[in-house]
């Protein structure tokens, strides 16, 4: 599973200082609904966690929240994409909850409602908290440059390993490209206790000609049977010698 987790306000749509109260207040940005829809061609499953504080504050009630969120589905679909889970955090900064980023909470919801580990997951923000949430959960923070995603690089202390890009759209098109590329035997397996069948499989391919050329030498040496076990036997031990032996590490 190819799994995505963006942050909403100054990702997908612009920000606002004010907070996005109602749906005509959601204005995305440009070229973010068709990343997103390219990454659901591409396979990602993407999925939306943001800290809506203002339902808290007073600001907007659930009903307008999901409204926005309504439009929001709408545009994605229309373009091609689609997003089947949004998790979003309505806590104060003060209620000390497990959900509102920095912390991941929403982030372990994601994983246990999907069931998959988060370990490299990209994850897409704009803010030093989207960041931070996703290095405690496991995945891979990139910074995008909108919304508030240039203060944030210039206030500085990204989480180690954090990429950054110009926005949504360049996330995808990098994400898509990366995975156009063909994966080097030396990189870490996917799942856990099979890399090893991985690198066999690559290794296989490599050593198809290999192999027609050792299955014509044994041919030969079949035809050749009636001949002196002498020179049949140095031919037998050169061929053991070209068969790696399989050690245990």
């Amino acid at each position: 599973m190819k799994l995505i987790i963006l942050d909403r306000d100054g990702v997908i749509n612009e920000d606002s200082d004010a907070f996005i109260k109602s749906p005509d207040e959601w204005v995305p940005i440009p070229g973010s609904v068709e990343a997103i829809a390219q990454l659901t061609k591409a396979g990602y499953t993407v999925v939306i966690a943001t800290n809506q504080s203002g339902l808290g504050r007073g600001l907007f009630d659930i009903t307008a929240l999901n409204a926005i969120h309504q439009k929001m589905l709408d545009t994605i679909k229309t373009a091609g994409g689609a997003v089947p889970v949004i998790m979003f955090c309505p806590h104060l900064p003060t209620d000390d909850c497990d959900c509102r980023k920095p912390r991941p909470g929403m982030f372990n919801t994601i994983s246990e409602r999907f069931d998959v580990g988060l370990k490299g997951v990209p994850a897409i923000g704009d803010s030093l908290r989207d960041l931070q949430a996703a290095l405690l959960a496991g995945c891979t923070p990139y910074l995008v440059l909108t919304g508030k995603g240039r203060q944030t690089l210039e206030k500085g202390g990204l989480p180690p390993g954090t990429l950054v890009f110009d926005s949504l759209a360049a996330v995808a098109a990098h994400l898509i490209e990366k995975n156009r590329q063909p994966v080097a035997p030396s990189s870490a397996p996917a799942v856990p206790g099979q890399g090893e069948k991985a690198v066999a499989a690559r290794n296989t391919e490599k050593a198809a000609p290999k192999a027609k050329a050792k299955a014509a030498a044994k041919a030969k040496l079949a035809s050749l049977a009636e001949k002196p076990q002498k020179a049949t036997g140095k031919k037998e031990k050169s061929e053991k010698k070209s068969v790696p032996e399989n050690k245990k590490k």
